[in-house]
């Protein structure tokens, strides 16, 4: 059964960084899409950003040029480098995996961004 554990969440102030983790456990097909997806206060879950065995990086509109994904070489983690954080960026952080057809989630951390 794959598991994810993610880390790195937090309180962070405006203008700051966080680096968030995901390590992937159990057996994972090879091809395979890893990333990160967000759910701020009262809204619906959104794309951050996303990784494929490829190599090709993916992200959403609200944070290119902030953010950055990358992934360890083992293919089984995935980092996420958050910089010039702001308030919209407050909310829950899911880990996801999609490989054969199947989705899988992380149980969340929360990263607040304030003052």
């Amino acid at each position: 059964q794959v598991q994810l554990v993610e880390s790195g969440g937090g309180v962070v102030q405006p203008g700051g960084s966080l680096r968030l983790s995901c390590t992937a456990s159990g057996r994972i097909y090879t091809i395979n899409i890893m990333g990160w997806y967000r759910q701020p206060p009262g809204k619906q879950r959104e794309l951050v950003a996303t990784h494929n065995t490829f190599g090709i990086a993916t992200y959403g509109d609200a944070v290119k040029g902030r953010f950055s994904i990358s992934r360890d070489t083992d293919k089984k983690s995935v980092i996420l480098q958050m910089n010039s954080l702001g308030p919209e960026d407050t909310g829950v952080y899911y880990c996801r995996l999609t490989e054969a057809g199947y989705t899988h989630w992380g149980q969340g951390t929360q990263v607040t961004v304030s003052s």
